[in-house]
């Protein structure tokens, strides 16, 4: 006798599933972990409290779900997209397109927005979710951004020291995010228009990309290539490449 579950109460359990993640998203956002309850999950997704033990375990174990499935895709590294045609960029371009990229990213705003409206609450009370979160999604994709930094400085840098070059660049970023309804109130206009965002990307490359290139001069000799750095955007001075 085949033990295969039935068409019909497969696809509805896998309809649940996806109506508590969606319920949950929302509830999670609008509440936060600790105060969200099962019952208002369950409630809102139409479905029976046992539901959640079934699919997911706990409320623990759904809120962990919630946040790898609503989490957008990698801004840059091997898991992000179009990472096979970043083969044929130089390290400065590539350094361009992951600032631009991470920038729409957090800028996303509304109600549809759950992810990063979730994070602001770990980021104000973390809960275990953040360390699978971490490790299984952030931590790679800051690895591959500190070996990108490295291509650029060429030799001569601690690990620490990229590190906390990798950690500035992407605090710009985030200080957008962060402090964005601050800076909206100093200069009296909207700071997370498309048009903003493509000058606010492209000031953070320069910005970034200037530091870099001159702490690498501060180490000593290095090399420089004739080739123009295509990272920023035509209206900037280009720079020449540090290589190793």
């Amino acid at each position: 006798m085949s033990n295969a579950i039935p068409a019909e109460p497969r696809a509805s359990q896998a309809a649940t599933r996806r109506q508590l993640l969606s319920a949950a998203a929302g509830v999670f956002a609008e509440r936060g972990f600790r105060d969200a309850t099962v019952r208002e999950i369950c409630r809102k997704a139409g479905a029976n409290v046992a539901a959640i033990s079934y699919h997911f375990g706990d409320k623990e174990a759904l809120y962990s779900a919630v946040l790898r499935e609503t989490a957008p895709p990698p801004a840059g590294g091997p898991n992000a997209p179009g990472n096979a045609a970043d083969a044929t960029l130089s390290a400065e371009e590539r350094f361009a397109r992951y600032i631009r990229n991470f920038l729409f990213q957090i800028a996303e705003d509304g109600p549809d927005c759950l992810h990063s409206r979730i994070m602001a609450r770990e980021m104000i009370e973390p809960t275990r979710a953040l360390d699978h979160l971490v490790n299984d999604f952030i931590r790679p994709q800051h690895q591959w951004f500190q070996g990108l930094i490295r291509e650029i400085t060429g030799p001569g840098f601690t690990v620490e020291e990229i590190r906390l070059i990798a950690n500035s660049a992407i605090s710009q970023v985030l200080f957008y995010k962060h402090c964005g309804t601050v800076i909206e109130r100093l200069h009296g206009s909207a700071l997370l228009t498309p048009a903003r965002l493509e000058m606010l990307a492209d000031h953070i490359t320069a910005f970034s990309l200037a530091a870099i290139q001159t702490l690498a001069l501060q180490r000593g000799p290095v090399q420089r290539t004739a080739r123009p750095n295509r990272a920023l955007r035509p209206s900037t001075p280009s720079r020449t490449r540090l290589t190793r």
